[in-house]
């Protein structure tokens, strides 16, 4: 994991301090994008426990987020409910992924620029396109990242969310003391 973001240039850091919302996709991003299934036809999934509690400090450090995911699984569900991410930031089974970004914005009311979304695949890149702040993740299509403002080192479902939810609070001035927290 990186623990320093001082070598990132100033507009990526400028791009994430005007971030107020991080989108994640799941498959790919907040997994590794595998995906298992049982004899019963369940589906499995399987999370990173580094990522989760990034998401809790994002959240507990007052930034919002939500999640775009073409599938839909019980399992996003109950993995958003333990991070304590309200139902109605989740969208799921949209793979044209622009309509629910539409209803984040009526229901945020906050400005495409002050959003940033983290992607892994094509299906992504329509909202990328939209927001302040596109992400993609270190081992995304090569043509996620070419369309990226940033890209980060570590790939989905090893740590790739943790990474975006560390930058977003050292650019908002936030990572230092909520580390330090934890010695306290």
């Amino acid at each position: 994991m990186i623990a320093n973001f001082d070598h990132l240039p100033e507009h990526v850091l400028a791009r994430a301090r005007n971030t107020q919302l991080v989108i994640f996709d799941i498959d790919g991003v907040l997994t590794d994008g595998s995906l298992f299934y049982g004899d019963d036809g369940q589906e499995y999934k399987a999370f990173n426990s580094k990522d989760g509690h990034g998401i809790r400090m994002l959240l507990e450090s007052g930034l919002e987020m939500a999640l775009i995911t073409g599938r839909q699984s019980e399992l996003v569900l109950h993995r958003a409910d333990n991070l304590k991410i309200p139902r109605n930031r989740i969208w799921q089974g949209y793979r044209d992924k622009r309509p629910a970004f539409a209803d984040l914005l009526a229901q945020t009311g906050l400005k495409p620029e002050n959003i940033a979304y983290v992607g892994d695949d094509v299906v992504d890149l329509p909202v990328m396109a939209q927001v302040g702040f596109a992400i993609a993740v270190g081992d995304a299509h090569y043509y996620v990242k070419e369309h990226a403002h940033w890209v980060t080192q570590t790939h989905g479902g090893r740590g790739a969310g943790r990474e975006v939810c560390e930058m977003l609070l050292h650019a908002h001035g936030k990572l230092q003391a909520k580390l330090a927290s934890y010695l306290t």
